[in-house]
């Protein structure tokens, strides 16, 4: 690991060194129904060709296209073919048969009319426009073939891939396990929203937060509550961690008298891959694992929690369900005031988001970056980051941002 002098790790090193300590998880086998979000583990291959047989495209009359060399010219109908209810004869010279969207094309027919080039009288279609060889005709297997790869292992399954493989005659599938991701809260001074607030508490709202963003990336949150700063509120959660896949702490990472994450945690076996990164906000940020299981210390503070999860936990559970791990979704944005240079920690740096008449995305940096408002991360729709050292920036000049919409 390359730390900065200070011993801080530099953040795509923690990233790195995150992403070596997570699995992929098992599978598991469901039904497409519930398919939604999932995450696949397998290739799916078509089971069936759609459509299973040329069909037509069009409401109107299946013909020979020979027939048409005249226009207009009259046909006799004599049949209809809808979906579900073929026509089982075959066109000879001089006929027609009625037919709509979906339904299968008769034998010797090799071209539709559109109904509105028609006129009807009895049996006998007036025909006033021609049309060519395969007019308005779906072949077999126009959309997939049986056999073929259409869905890959790894994808995250919407609801435009469910209606895929379903169509693909798929009514099993395996998707990824979803990760069980335990949260714990540190701090005498939490209390949860709703209840009774002393004069030094404050609302435990990170977990919360935390608990939502682990559903929507595909994850099972299961909140342990608040431990107290005392030693023997942190070992009962030992006790806890069977089954789970990961561990995050909030709270208590630092390096204060009442910050008793590592040294509570360190007696009971969590063994620490790094403890600091050069990054603002979250610079006392945890890695390691506890009894096997990964465990990611955030920093209490909210925005900092929120940032580091946005760019540590994330990344880690589209690892567990075996996704294309993307560490962050970086775009390239105008910025919208002046910048002083930055120290020796990456800044990410919360902003508004607007657009100018180009359409060229404009980052706008609040004014207050405190890491306790969390006030203005709520508001914020991207990142701007700004790399260790970086020199003064002016308004007008390109920065890379990382969009708060794509983390849920």
């Amino acid at each position: 690991m390359s730390e900065l002098n200070s011993g801080m790790l530099a953040v795509d090193d923690a990233l790195k060194n995150v992403l070596l300590g997570i699995k992929q998880l098992d599978y598991e086998q469901i039904s497409i129904a519930q398919a939604q979000d999932r995450v696949l583990a397998e290739d799916l291959i078509s089971r069936f060709t759609q459509p299973p047989s040329a069909v037509s495209a069009m409401d109107g009359y299946a013909v020979l296209a020979d027939d048409l060399e005249t226009i207009p010219t009259t046909l006799t109908q004599v049949g209809e073919s809808a979906a579900g209810r073929s026509f089982f004869g075959k066109i000879q010279a001089g006929q027609t048969v009625r037919i709509y969207t979906g339904a299968t094309i008769p034998e010797g027919a090799n071209a539709i009319i559109i109904q509105e080039d028609t006129e009807k009288l009895g049996k006998k279609i007036i025909i006033k426009e021609a049309a060519p060889i395969g007019k308005y005709i779906r072949p077999a297997g126009l959309d997939f073939k049986i056999g073929q790869t259409l869905l890959k292992t790894g994808i995250r399954l919407n609801s435009r891939n469910i209606a895929l493989a379903a169509a693909m005659n798929i009514p099993w599938l395996k998707v990824t396990r979803k990760p069980r991701i335990a949260i714990l809260s540190t701090g005498d001074e939490l209390v949860l929203p709703g209840e009774a607030i002393g004069s030094d508490q404050i609302i435990s709202s990170n977990s919360l937060g935390l608990a939502a963003m682990v559903t929507a990336s595909g994850g099972i949150p299961i909140n342990l509550g608040i431990a107290k700063d005392d030693p023997s509120s942190l070992k009962e959660i030992i006790s806890k961690l069977s089954g789970l896949d990961m561990l995050i702490t909030i709270g208590g990472a630092s390096v204060g008298d009442y910050d008793l994450v590592k040294s509570v945690l360190g007696k009971a076996g969590l063994d620490i891959t790094f403890s600091r990164v050069a990054m603002r906000p979250g610079k006392p940020l945890i890695f390691g694992h506890i009894l096997g299981i990964p465990m990611l210390g955030l920093p209490g503070n909210p925005v900092s929690a929120g940032v580091t999860a946005t760019l540590f936990l994330l990344p880690a559970i589209n690892k567990m369900l075996g996704m294309e791990v993307v560490s962050s979704r970086t775009e390239t944005a105008i910025l919208g005031c002046d910048l002083n240079k930055n120290d020796k920690r990456q800044d990410y740096l919360r902003a508004k988001i607007s657009f100018n008449k180009a359409g060229d995305i404009i980052a706008i940096p609040f004014d207050q970056q405190d890491s306790s408002m969390l006030a203005n991360y709520a508001k914020a729709q991207c990142l701007v980051l700004r790399l260790p050292f970086a020199n003064a920036i002016s308004k007008g000049e390109s920065v890379k941002i990382i969009r708060l919409d794509y983390t849920f």
